[in-house]
């Protein structure tokens, strides 16, 4: 009996130990990742600036083979494409009745590609990227109004404008409407809405391969979205419960769920692209959504809200408020003032006529801010690159480390 009693108790001590075992493992696993996790995001330019720009380098030179070896597998396509572009710039260099054809083509496709262009820049990055709405799209908007009440006409030339945007003869005080200005900035609005859905793709297709191959992605965020299902149910904090709506919301809904989070202006939208990845949504169902919602929905209420803040009255009654401001009102008001009566004597000049050479510092510092931003992006883009080749370093030396353990 006592011999039975022992050899029980024998195992379930046993168990207890390869348990301990297993959660001082799982422990010094998390504490390393965290360690390495920390030590990649202190590399930035501003800290390791040599250091940094190396691994910038080399992780170039790596994404630059790996393409490149993507397009030698398909060169087949590739072969066709860069066909199609001798066609065309055959027909370019032809003279002939086409010309205008061609040349219409030309231009509404290079619009076209500048606005899809700044919307992938908005978007990719998850979330980091560059906020080309409030730099680009919406101050193009905002112009538009203004040159529409103040010429009473959208008659001005078809996109892509000139360098300046000039009031045709004819126009009529009070006959704009809020829909005829909508309909003059639609085509690059859509465009570069659609941008901003392409731009969710990354992430969903590298969630999607990471759950078909079982592999352990090379991204951050997916790691923090796995971390973040596994503490579904002790989630405590506002975002993380936010963010399991988002993912509770996509997985369950589906293509309505993904519409309703595309179609406002939801910070937490980089979310689905990676929840809809790992749920295995299939391609068309996120795209289609994420595409309706963008393009057409959530960018037409972007862009009446621009129309409406930038409407006559409402700019001059901001204009008026900002001079009702005690003390420093009638000081600021003066810019403000300045710089909407040189836009409204830009929109009447006519070439020939004399333009007045004057520099308003509000536009000087807009200029400033767009020039800061866009060197924060590129510094971002390089400090990323740099942290991948760093994560491919630990990893790397983590695997020799483990064949070394097991031999």
């Amino acid at each position: 009996m006592a011999k039975n009693g022992a050899s029980c108790e024998q195992p379930q001590k046993r168990g207890t130990k390869d348990k301990q075992n297993g959660h001082f493992a799982d422990s010094a696993v998390s504490e390393r990742r965290q360690k390495d996790r920390e030590e990649r995001l202190a590399l930035v330019l501003w800290r390791r600036p040599i250091v940094t720009l190396h691994y910038f380098l080399l992780e170039t030179f790596i994404t630059l083979k790996k393409w490149t070896l993507k397009l030698w597998q398909r060169r087949g396509t590739v072969f066709l494409i860069l066909v199609l572009c001798s066609l065309f710039s055959l027909a370019y260099s032809t003279e002939g009745a086409h010309q205008k054809y061609v040349q219409y083509l030309e231009k509404r496709f290079l619009w076209c590609a500048y606005w899809v262009g700044l919307g992938i820049l908005s978007s990719v990055g998850l979330g980091t990227g560059l906020h080309t709405f409030l730099l680009y799209l919406g101050p193009h908007i905002a112009s538009v109004t203004l040159a529409a009440y103040e010429c009473g006409s959208t008659d001005f030339p078809e996109p892509p404008y000139p360098d300046q945007i000039i009031c045709p003869d004819g126009g009529v005080e009070g006959s704009i409407s809020l829909w005829s200005i909508v309909s003059k900035v639609r085509l690059e609005a859509c465009m570069w809405g659609a941008g901003t859905a392409i731009g969710e793709l990354p992430p969903y297709f590298m969630a999607r391969a990471a759950r078909l191959s079982g592999a352990d992605p090379d991204d951050e965020d997916y790691e923090e979205f796995e971390e973040m299902l596994e503490q579904a149910q002790t989630a405590q904090d506002f975002v993380t419960r936010a963010k399991l709506g988002v993912q509770n919301m996509v997985q369950k809904v589906g293509f309505f769920g993904i519409l309703a989070c595309a179609s406002i202006p939801n910070p937490l939208f980089d979310l689905a692209g990676i929840t809809c990845g790992h749920f295995l949504v299939p391609f068309w169902t996120f795209f289609g959504a994420t595409l309706i919602g963008k393009a057409i929905v959530k960018m037409h209420i972007q862009k009446l809200f621009v129309i409406i803040t930038f409407s006559k009255h409402i700019v001059e009654q901001m204009v008026s408020l900002i001079g009702s401001l005690p003390r420093v009102g009638p000081s600021i008001q003066k810019p403000f003032s300045e710089y909407l009566e040189a836009q409204r004597s830009k929109l009447h000049h006519h070439t020939g006529a004399g333009t007045p050479a004057t520099e308003n510092w509000l536009a000087w510092v807009f200029e400033k801010v767009v020039l800061v931003m866009v060197c924060y992006f590129i510094f971002s883009i390089i400090n990323s690159m740099a942290q991948s080749y760093a994560k491919r370093r630990q990893q790397s030396r983590q695997q020799r480390y483990t064949e070394e353990k097991t031999k």
